[in-house]
């Protein structure tokens, strides 16, 4: 049976024109299903992001139904201490953030985006399911006489889970953005709000896990409130594999971490050679059917130049030698080693954005816990106030996508009205705002605590949620955006797995910064910055201590962003 793409071409072959082409199928190399170029009219676009997005609310409201209330259950139900399950708990997280370099491994060099999103989405639902049985199935456990059997069980089941997001995360947005051809002024416009609505449905799985999902398992059971996820996943992965004949696939091009282990060795196996003062005479192959594949050629790091110096020789066995790829690399494979280099200093100046967002689950919980929570005739629990965060992004991101980009687009007179480092650049100026307003709010709620007078209202932590959550949506979605715009062709994946590495790295540098304030700071009987009793403490030190960092942080981004050279195709 031939395919809708099929039946759309002539039945007499012919090239077709230039103009046929630009209006019939994509220019960005995509193909369809059938691995023939792909139309434009049957194929992306939005017709095929709504089933990615649907998929991404699915793990969403998966993942963070398990992760908002997995501490109450290892220690309700597995009878885990409080620092045993806290510990456990990050590691798991943390794992969720690191599997994602296997994962965007596996897609770019092997099985492609979909493929690889399909058998780590079976992953993740048989770990859901494990999951779910452990908790749904006491009685059975109990009768095996091994309460270790059902550690065994629970564990397998997260840990699968955590597998599962290694191919998710990375795949997701990498597809989702394939799915607009970069080279239609059009599709490239509208790639830049999909990247918008692609956190908004994390944001709305967030919210719906955090309220509904955290009521049933406290509430009805945590066999049901595991059940229901799991039912969520299950669909989504249907959902996913049924929009396989609409969504537009790019071509494998070979393993990216081998090809720029080959420019590191061939430089260094290289290093005692001279640099020609021409560079057209380093090594290139031509390749005129696929001329976006290739890179100009720029001066910076000249020492991996070393790896494209052509060797001469009338010695047939050194010459075989020369042109081995481990020995000789061309000028492309360089300049995509070279774009991860110059994306690097824009990567290590998020950690500290994604350390002050950590705020919001770790020091802003414990400084709600000592304010009056009562609002009106409610009690609200400290962390229920990260509400207002996933609210203002979702509150934002309309508004940014619908007003600002607009309104941006008429002065700077770019496409994204904003350009991708301005985005990130006006992200850390407002982690840096919220962290200067939490500590005031902190000086005024010690002041009042040492003068014996009412506490303050939680309600004042409100706009310090909001304000993070303002600067997710310029710096969260625009740290993917970029790393997926500026990686080389055959890294989207793997880069959009560099941005997540960040949230996790963040994470990891907030307990560290945690970790050495209460070392110094407790020194000779002192309580501390941070001690059990905040009112004798000086948690708005470390508010602060934060806000200072995030300014030095934010006049180095700007220094490396005024210096950064996009790669040549896109500009930054």
């Amino acid at each position: 049976m031939e395919s809708v793409a099929d039946e759309e071409r002539p039945l007499i072959p012919h090239l077709p024109s230039q103009d046929e082409e630009g209006s019939l199928y994509t220019s960005d190399g995509t193909v369809d299903i059938n691995n023939q170029p792909a139309l434009k009219r049957t194929t992306g676009n939005w017709r095929a992001c709504f089933l990615i997005l649907g998929t991404e609310f699915a793990e969403c409201l998966v993942f963070y139904g398990v992760a908002k209330n997995l501490v109450t259950f290892l220690t309700g139900e597995l009878h885990e201490s409080n620092v045993d399950a806290a510990r456990n708990v990050s590691t798991w997280i943390g794992t969720c953030f690191f599997t994602p370099v296997i994962g965007a491994f596996l897609a770019d060099t092997y099985w492609g985006r979909y493929w690889t999103l399909v058998i780590f989405l079976s992953i993740y639902t048989i770990g859901m399911l494990t999951l779910t049985a452990s908790a749904s199935l006491p009685l059975l456990m109990d009768s095996l006489h091994s309460s270790d059997f059902r550690h065994v069980a629970v564990y397998l089941g997260l840990y699968l889970v955590a597998l599962g997001e290694g191919g998710i995360k990375p795949c997701t947005t990498a597809l989702g953005a394939d799915q607009f051809d970069a080279t239609d002024p059009v599709e490239r416009v509208t790639k830049a709000s999909f990247f918008n609505w692609y956190y908004f449905s994390i944001n709305i799985g967030s919210l719906l896990s955090g309220s509904v999902l955290v009521w049933v398992q406290e509430n009805v059971g945590w066999g049901v409130g595991f059940l229901i996820p799991t039912v969520f996943m299950v669909l989504g992965l249907a959902a996913f594999m049924a929009g396989r004949r609409v969504y537009r696939y790019k071509k494998l091009e070979g393993s990216p971490l081998k090809r720029v282990s080959q420019v590191v060795v061939a430089a260094v196996r290289n290093y005692n050679l001279g640099l020609p003062e021409d560079c057209s005479s380093l090594y290139e192959v031509p390749s005129p059917t696929e001329p976006n594949c290739k890179f100009q050629y720029t001066p910076q790091f000249r020492f991996f130049d070393k790896a494209a110096i052509v060797v001469t020789s009338t010695d047939k066995k050194r010459t075989a030698v020369s042109k081995s790829p481990w020995r000789l690399c061309t000028v492309s494979q360089v300049e995509e080693l070279k774009m991860l280099l110059r994306m690097f200093p824009i990567w290590a100046s998020m950690l500290l954005f994604f350390t002050v967002t950590a705020q919001m689950s770790s020091t802003f919980i414990e400084q709600g816990a000592v304010m009056d929570s009562r609002v009106g005739s409610f009690t609200v629990p400290p962390a229920s106030l990260a509400t207002f965060d996933v609210i203002s992004v979702m509150v934002c991101i309309p508004v940014y996508d619908a007003v600002l980009v607009p309104l941006a687009r008429r002065a700077t007179g770019k496409d994204r009205g904003l350009s991708l480092l301005q985005r990130l650049g006006v992200g850390l100026a407002l982690s840096v705002v919220a962290m200067v307003y939490a500590a005031l709010v902190e000086a005024r709620r010690l002041a009042l605590a040492r003068a014996n007078m009412p506490a303050m209202s939680i309600m004042w932590q409100a706009p310090a949620f909001a304000m993070l959550g303002a600067g997710e949506v310029f710096t969260a979605i625009g740290i993917l955006e970029f790393f997926y715009d500026q990686s080389p062709g055959g890294m989207k994946s793997l880069g959009t797995a560099f941005a997540q590495l960040a949230v996790a790295a963040g994470n990891y540098l907030n307990s560290a910064v945690l970790g050495a304030v209460a070392a110094l700071t407790s020194r000779r009987g002192m309580p501390g910055w941070i001690p059990d009793d905040l009112n004798e403490g000086h948690l708005d030190y470390f508010f602060w201590l934060m806000a200072a960092l995030g300014m030095v942080n934010l006049l180095l981004f700007l220094h490396c962003s005024i210096r950064y050279r996009g790669n040549n195709n896109t500009a930054p």
